[in-house]
């Protein structure tokens, strides 16, 4: 994998050549000072101070137990005693503040790459929908998964020169509350042809996908030959697509093929190996009964909360995750 093809994966890069075909989304740059804020791991957790005055959320994180800790003696003068001052960023605010009433007063936030999906348990509705400055200020610092793009986003690059990309953006995708998780799914691009679509929402089974599945392929298809196929320069990369309810597909976005790209119901190897030819037909997959549900983890904690050690709880129900996969591989086996 070379940086120009993870660099052509970015939405800044993308979205103004599929703006059309995509989900409305406004972007603003992101001053290097507040990068540096979402790198910050030592020190008490802060929020931005807001300059509106209207958000709700505390502008320091805390047990309450360890309050006494920020409490400063009368008179002190020891300035490390002193509670630290919570940065602003007041014209970054203002910026997001009118993309977020632009976009009908609801967002879901996303940098260059990656939306800060594990940080979704630390919001109010355990969801990526922000309406404030200071709730994806909150999302952003809290999640791990950004941490791939800050620092590591070319790490799988054979002629990697950087760790990180010079700029960063940030990202408003206009928030949809009846967005139905079934109806997204990933498509993999092997030499310019698609030789895959995966189910994106894995963890359960949706049995309307299976009357709709022949539809649904021809659907995005036609979509790739239209809109995607002769416009994107990588020769092998992947993109997510989601199906509304009457019919129209919706760019949602473009990774590059393997490294950190999940390949969902699909292995690597299998699709490394795709030799389809034009005029073949797609592979499609969708999770086909309850039983073929893929495990995961959602929980309403950060992974790092979890004990995972040997003789855990959680280690004896992903040992018996992985059992009921043997036992199911085996079934079919004899089946076959």
């Amino acid at each position: 994998m070379k940086e120009e093809e993870v660099k052509r994966c970015q939405i800044q890069e993308w979205y103004s050549k599929f703006k059309s075909v995509s989900i409305k989304t406004l972007i603003h740059e992101l001053p290097e000072p507040f990068v540096q804020y979402l790198l910050e791991d030592s020190g008490p957790f802060l929020l931005p101070h807001s300059i509106s005055g209207e958000d709700a959320l505390p502008k320091r994180i805390r047990n309450p137990e360890e309050e006494e800790d920020y409490e400063v003696s009368e008179g002190s003068g020891d300035e490390s005693e002193q509670p630290s001052l919570a940065p602003s960023f007041p014209e970054l605010e203002s910026k997001i503040r009118e993309s977020i009433e632009a976009l009908g007063g609801a967002v879901l936030p996303k940098l260059n790459w990656s939306a800060p999906k594990d940080s979704a348990w630390i919001s109010t509705t355990g969801t990526l929908r922000c309406t404030s400055f200071s709730e994806i200020a909150l999302l952003l610092r809290s999640s791990d998964t950004l941490i791939h793009d800050l620092c590591h986003a070319f790490d799988s690059c054979t002629d990697k020169t950087s760790s990180r990309p010079s700029t960063f953006f940030l990202a408003l995708r206009k928030w949809y509350p009846s967005l139905r998780p079934e109806m997204e799914f990933r498509c993999f691009v092997r030499r310019q042809l698609l030789v895959g679509i995966s189910q994106r929402e894995v963890t359960g089974f949706y049995p309307a996908l299976l009357e709709k599945k022949h539809d649904l392929e021809m659907l995005i298809v036609d979509f790739f030959m239209d809109y995607v196929s002769a416009r994107f320069e990588s020769e092998d990369y992947t993109f997510d697509v989601y199906v509304t309810k009457d019919g129209r597909v919706k760019l949602v976005d473009f990774n590059p093929w393997g490294a950190f790209t999940l390949p969902l119901l699909f292995t690597w190897e299998e699709l490394d190996q795709s030799s389809r030819k034009d005029g073949d037909c797609v592979e499609f997959r969708i999770v086909e009964s309850q039983c073929a549900v893929r495990p995961g983890l959602k929980t309403a904690v950060p992974y790092d909360y979890l004990d995972t050690s040997s003789g855990s709880g959680w280690d004896q129900f992903l040992r018996n995750a992985d059992e009921e996969l043997r036992k199911q591989a085996r079934s079919f086996e004899a089946g076959a």
